[in-house]
């Protein structure tokens, strides 16, 4: 249904809604809460602590008339609370001053800051304590923008589920087996909880609805997707070995040779292979794919190899050059001109080339193959459903391969990349020297820093990361751009160079390509080399404010370095002293399983926010912020195949699913 048949919703605040990727009820009901406020329980700001979350309330006793600088813009008022004054700052929100009077009192939600001996607010959200809203209750607070008021959002919401009153899809009889709520009572407790209980079973039953779904698309895909072969591989076994012996200079581990085991036994069997192949960072699987490239063009075929960045793509066309001599191989690239676009394209399409490899370039409609039959997806994280299905559509059923360096459970890996068969290698070169990873408090920093700067000095390459590229407002988070800038004045004999995700592609690929030849010792960056090239003189890991980054994540950005035969480290600042965070951090510490870390991980955060990535704004599915339990996901999936091997009817199942399946964008890891 339209918005503006909602009460209280005119085209402005339609328009206003719509900014938050609100355009019907239906979208309405999904458009879950960040937080909740319990407004049945004020805390009095003098029993605060520095960095905590309060939930409080203030008179505005002034609102000071400077409230600019040459930097950047800012509304500060000061308020009084039982004698106690305190100020509160909004950093580059100057409508709220239209919203605030001298003389009222006001609830606020925000994170207290304690400097010199004075209490702040920073960047809370706020109302009116009338007696609609003070101390009533568990409020909902949602993410807004612009003009609209939290009231607004949260009596939209709360009308569009009595509005939508959602359906589930799941059979009732399955309903009733596993005790699962009424679907329309869990929306109404998330949009307007009774209690914090009620909330946490609405939250689960929803998750459990989302992903029955979920995995349903998945079934009926992989379903579609058992097509019977057109490829007619002639490659041998022995003509397999003969290749891995004489192009590798190193021994297979048996992780290794298993998954060669398995993705040849694929590709000549009468089914087309869609294979996730995973395993931890500089497990090998770069080079059991070649294996696989091999089959397919020692047959007579055509394969490409995608990468997410320009540089990881050239890195894997080096090495596949260097592996197929005796083939012809290309590389495209956005970065590259017409004329050579052109070129490659043409050279694809009449049988030329053998291997391409690329990046999203090779998604372009206009690229087409003469004998393609082998699609190799490069950290399939990074790749959505879409993009995979675009490959797909350039040969006659090829097979699939797609790699992931980012360690998940096996049993969630059956589940979030349901239409997939999984292959894991769960061992390591037996070459590789282990990291040693330490956690720094910040007065072991100048120390820490020191060490580095000895390191660098001895011919050795440094990554420093930081979570941002600029500055938070609550100056709590290092930026990238300020390190950056303190660096270059600290250590002026080092070549520090700043790499982030604002640059254009053609600056990030000149900014890596220096640091991998050598050019810059130190690369002050954010995530964006997460997933980048191998630097084999790089021996340290700094990442600043790691208590913000997801452990499995902390775990990739460290499999940087180590990648060469010297000792390398691994260091974690963090300012926090909260034992949460720092049981986190400690299990990066001792461990460099990535599977383990990420099953310890998975516990810590919970569905809600493993799966899905903040950064782009895209998650999984339609559960957003919403809180739920891990369980949801297994009992979902455990639902989903008794209901898939029992007789009932799917039509409506299907329908569904395949909607939600087409809607997905990302499936990413945090």
């Amino acid at each position: 249904m339209e918005l503006t048949k909602i009460k209280g919703i005119n085209e402005k605040r339609e328009q206003e809604l719509n900014k938050l990727g609100v355009f019907s009820t239906a979208e309405f009901i999904k458009f879950f809460p960040r937080t909740y406020l319990d407004m049945r329980e004020c805390q009095t700001l003098k029993y605060a602590y520095h960095n905590d979350m309060v939930l409080t309330t203030g008179k505005v006793v002034s609102i000071p008339i400077n409230r600019f600088t040459a930097r950047r813009g800012f509304v500060k008022v000061v308020c009084e609370q039982e004698g106690l004054i305190f100020t509160v700052i909004w950093f580059n929100q100057p409508y709220v001053l239209n919203k605030l009077k001298t003389g009222e009192e006001y609830l606020f939600f925000g994170r207290v800051q304690t400097k010199f001996g004075e209490i702040n607010l920073v960047n809370p959200t706020f109302e009116p304590c009338d007696k609609n809203y003070r101390l009533k209750g568990i409020v909902p607070q949602y993410n807004t923008k612009g003009n609209i008021a939290q009231k607004i959002v949260r009596d939209g919401a709360k009308l569009s589920v009595d509005i939508e009153k959602p359906k589930s899809i799941i059979p009732s009889k399955i309903q009733e087996k596993y005790g699962l709520a009424d679907l329309y009572y869990s929306y109404k407790q998330v949009h307007n909880p009774e209690s914090f209980e009620h909330l946490k079973k609405g939250a689960n039953r929803i998750a459990v609805e989302e992903y029955f779904a979920l995995i349903s698309a998945f079934k009926f895909i992989k379903g579609d997707r058992n097509s019977v072969r057109l490829n007619n591989y002639n490659c041998s076994s022995k003509e397999l070995v003969e290749f891995i012996k004489t192009r590798f200079p190193f021994e297979f581990t048996d992780g290794q040779k298993s998954a060669v085991n398995e993705i040849f036994a694929d590709m000549t069997n009468n089914t087309v292979m869609n294979r996730l192949m995973q395993g931890d960072v500089g497990s090998g699987k770069t080079a059991v794919s070649m294996c696989a490239i091999f089959v397919a063009v020692n047959s007579g075929y055509q394969a490409v190899m995608i990468a997410p960045t320009e540089v990881l793509a050239r890195q894997n066309y080096l090495a596949v050059k260097n592996a197929f001599p005796d083939y012809n191989v290309a590389i495209l690239t956005g970065s590259m001109t017409a004329k050579e676009k052109r070129e490659v394209k043409e050279q694809c399409a009449n049988g030329f080339i053998n291997i391409l490899v690329g990046t999203h370039a090779v998604l372009e409609s206009d690229l087409q193959f003469k004998k393609l039959s082998l699609c190799v997806c490069d950290e399939q994280q990074r790749f959505g459903v879409a993009q995979r299905s675009s490959l797909l559509s350039k040969g006659v059923s090829p097979d699939v391969l797609v790699m992931s360096a980012t360690p998940i459970p096996r049993t969630l890996a059956l589940i979030f990349y349901g239409d997939l068969d999984i292959t894991t290698i769960l061992d390591k070169p037996k070459q590789r020297i282990p990291i040693q990873t330490n956690i720094v408090p910040m007065e072991k920093y100048a120390d820490m820093l020191k060490f580095i700067e000895n390191e660098i000095k001895n011919g050795n390459q440094a990554y420093f990361v930081c979570p941002r590229i600029e500055g938070d407002d609550e100056g709590a988070i290092i930026s990238a751009t300020e390190l950056y800038e303190e660096l270059k004045e600290k250590l002026p004999s080092i070549n520090v160079a700043l790499l982030h995700g604002k640059l254009k592609e053609k600056e990030k690929n000149a900014v890596m390509e220096d640091f991998k030849n050598g050019k810059s010792q130190l690369l002050v960056s954010t995530t964006v080399i997460e997933v980048g090239v191998d630097v084999p003189n790089a021996t340290i890991m700094l990442i600043y404010n790691a208590e913000r980054f997801g452990l499995s994540q902390i775990h990739q950005l460290r499999g940087r370095v180590g990648r060469g035969n010297k000792k390398s480290y691994c260091f974690l600042t963090t300012a926090t002293n909260g034992a949460t965070a720092l049981e986190r951090l400690k299990i990066i510490k001792d461990n460099t399983d990535g599977f383990k870390i990420s099953e310890l991980d998975y516990k810590l955060r919970g569905g809600g926010d493993f799966l899905g990535s903040r950064q782009s704004g895209k998650t999984i599915n339609d559960l957003g912020c919403l809180d739920y339990s891990i369980e949801s996901i297994f009992l979902a999936k455990k639902i989903c195949d008794e209901v898939f091997s029992g007789n009932f009817e799917l039509n409506l199942i299907k329908n569904v699913a395949i909607e939600k399946y087409n809607k997905l964008k990302d499936i990413t890891l945090n």
